[in-house]
């Protein structure tokens, strides 16, 4: 290879190298909700199960709409069955996944914050911050919530740096009374 070559083709490894991290720089990045902030901005909060998952192509994207059925109200107005849709899933070979937005699998019960307009089907509030799955001990029969942002990173605004938090392994009783308190707290 020659000198000239070789130049070039450095070149275009710089340059691709720089496409790479403009893709990058784009990704996506979840702002810190605070417990509260989630009840507020929330149009509705329920325990949910997860009653089917369905994926499907629309303008070009894959997304995925989830039905639940509803096994507790807490916030808001809620029929019998809902669906949330969300953006990515896997159709056939074709696999998108966007980072922060949960997937559910039926049976599976959580308490979910959502946002919705009248008319469009309902969405997840914060992604994975407002997602907080309920597991059950098999021994003592415990459930126990864990929002799906506990594990992630998040960027907290207020100290500009990202950082790992949110409820972790709480018992279900707990998270109840924490978020009742949210809600009275929003009333006065």
């Amino acid at each position: 290879m020659s000198f000239v070559q070789r130049r070039r083709f450095l070149w275009i490894l710089f340059l691709a190298g720089l496409a790479l991290l403009a893709v990058a720089a784009n990704a996506t990045t979840l702002s810190r909700l605070r417990f509260e902030e989630l009840v507020n901005q929330a149009t509705a909060v329920a325990r949910l199960r997860c009653i089917g998952v369905e994926t499907f192509l629309e303008n070009g994207e894959i997304w995925t709409e989830t039905r639940f059925e509803t096994v507790e109200l807490n916030k808001g107005l809620l029929p019998g069955v809902i669906s949330v849709r969300m953006l990515g899933g896997r159709i056939g070979n074709l696999h998108s996944r966007i980072e922060g937005v949960p997937a559910f699998r039926p049976g599976e019960e959580a308490y979910v914050f959502l946002w919705g307009r009248e008319g469009e089907p309902f969405r997840v509030l914060g992604w994975s911050q407002g997602t907080f799955r309920i597991a059950r001990d098999p021994r003592t029969g415990m459930e126990r919530v864990t929002q799906d942002s506990a594990a992630a990173p998040v960027f907290d605004p207020r100290t500009r740096q990202f950082r790992h938090g949110g409820i972790r392994n709480l018992p279900v009783a707990i998270f109840q009374l924490k978020l009742r308190k949210a809600l009275e707290d929003k009333s006065l």
